[in-house]
């Protein structure tokens, strides 16, 4: 590894772990980080899950005082959760390398777009909530209510896709959230925090077993996505980041592009 992919892998796990912490997206910088120091699909998508896990556990710590009174509800969600991830893990590693070569430049693409369109799909979730649809208590009064049947399929489909690729994840479980439960958005952004943990506890098991992991680039991830996790938990209850978003979006829509034009 030379002097500059170490900085390049330092910075993009601090960024990768911050927007994780605060909403989710965080795969898109560190996978185009890792293919940057020229690894192969596969094994950057591999390593980024590998490497940005402690940023997920440093952004559930961050979000500790919105999860006080929801573990019923997280329970509830953790078996699908925990399911779904096996089957994405599972999937990735049964893709042909190139397969995933011609996938992985649209999986960016569309985890691009799908963080674009998060703030907009935040302001028409709180919309909803206020014309007072539902009848969810207000946040922190009482119980949290329960999943439904369609949450919980949904939620699978979330874990799978996150394990098989991870870009987006975070952005994918608050729209399943958000729309299957009546809740403020910060808590359930605790939910999803505690979600993608688990999946990418799930995947990271399974790939460290019998995956190719770059553990050096790994390693260096996981250093810099700690912190950069409790930091964007911690962000996200007080400034919106669209510069982060945009330079998020940027660097992803470049890797992208960048992966159909060589491909």
């Amino acid at each position: 590894m030379t002097g500059a992919d170490l900085a390049l892998l330092l910075v993009a796990g601090f960024a990768a772990g911050t927007v994780n912490g605060a909403a989710g997206g965080g795969s898109l910088v560190s996978f185009p980080a890792l293919l940057a120091t020229g690894q192969g699909a596969v094994t950057a998508n591999v390593t980024s899950t590998v490497g940005i896990l402690s940023g997920y556990l440093g952004g559930v710590v961050g979000h500790r005082a919105e999860l006080h009174d929801q573990g019923d509800r997280v329970r509830a969600l953790l078996p699908v959760s925990v399911s779904g991830a096996a089957v994405g893990a599972a999937a990735l590693l049964l893709t042909p390398e190139g397969a995933f070569d011609v996938a992985a430049p649209w999986l960016i693409l569309a985890a691009c777009a799908l963080f674009t369109v998060q703030p907009r799909l935040a302001r028409h979730l709180a919309a909803r909530r206020r014309t007072g649809r539902g009848d969810a208590p207000p946040p922190g009064d009482g119980p949290a209510p329960g999943p439904s049947g369609a949450l919980q399929a949904a939620t699978f489909g979330a874990a799978a896709y996150g394990a098989y690729f991870g870009a987006g994840l975070g952005v994918i479980l608050l729209a399943v959230l958000g729309l299957g439960l009546e809740d403020s958005l910060i808590r359930l952004n605790g939910v999803r925090g505690v979600l993608a943990l688990v999946v990418n506890v799930v995947a990271t098991a399974t790939f460290v077993a019998i995956a190719p992991v770059a553990w050096a680039a790994a390693g260096v991830l996981a250093i810099s996505a700690l912190g950069g996790g409790w930091i964007g938990a911690r962000a996200a209850r007080r400034l919106p980041p669209p510069v982060l978003r945009g330079l998020v979006i940027t660097f992803g829509a470049i890797a992208g592009v960048r992966l159909l034009v060589t491909g």
